[in-house]
């Protein structure tokens, strides 16, 4: 294992969280907090159920069980955030903690043992695991705001436009590429 991975799960995470970013910024407020139904979650509930999940498992991450006692996972999914600056600050405050604990990791880490619920992981499987969790959960908020917008803007490859998008990336010379948010770039 090389600081390759390192870096590629940081951009892998930057690329999620600019996800859920560009989805937000296409939303009312309303939307933000509207339900299909009472047993589906809104994007509030979504994120503040990332926010409970990440701050418990990033915190002190490689030195204490990721399932951390003071969190409250019910509470997580429960629609009590009252405005959108609550929730972007709940968003960012979970992405701010994640990023504070893979920062600093170096490959003398990554074999690392840690815990999540008293469950062994190397430093490596705790960070694919959560690097499965939130794109899951980042893709409901992208499929609830693409159903809540009124003119939703795409934040991958547009119907239609796979032909020129890869016509543009097939045109430039081959190369090993990192992961990055050329998805989002605008055209």
């Amino acid at each position: 294992m090389n600081i390759d991975y390192l870096e590629g799960v940081k951009k892998q995470f930057e690329y999620y969280k600019s996800l859920g970013d560009k989805t937000f910024v296409q939303l009312s407020d309303e939307q933000l907090f509207w339900q299909y139904n009472e047993e589906s979650n809104s994007i509030a509930i979504i994120i503040k159920h990332l926010w409970g999940n990440m701050l418990s498992r990033w915190t002190d991450f490689l030195n204490s069980d990721g399932e951390k006692e003071w969190r409250k996972r019910d509470e997580e999914f429960e629609a009590d955030i009252k405005n959108r600056e609550e929730l972007l600050q709940k968003w960012e405050e979970g992405w701010a903690c994640l990023f504070t604990a893979i920062n600093p990791l170096t490959n003398e880490d990554l074999n690392q043992e840690v815990y999540i619920r008293n469950q062994g992981h190397s430093v490596v499987e705790a960070i694919n695991r959560q690097l499965a969790h939130y794109p899951y959960h980042i893709g409901q908020i992208v499929f609830i705001g693409k159903m809540a917008a009124s003119n939703w803007q795409s934040l991958s490859i547009p119907k239609g436009g796979s032909k020129a998008f890869n016509a543009d990336k097939f045109s430039k010379e081959k190369g090993k590429q990192h992961f990055t948010h050329e998805f989002l770039e605008e055209k």
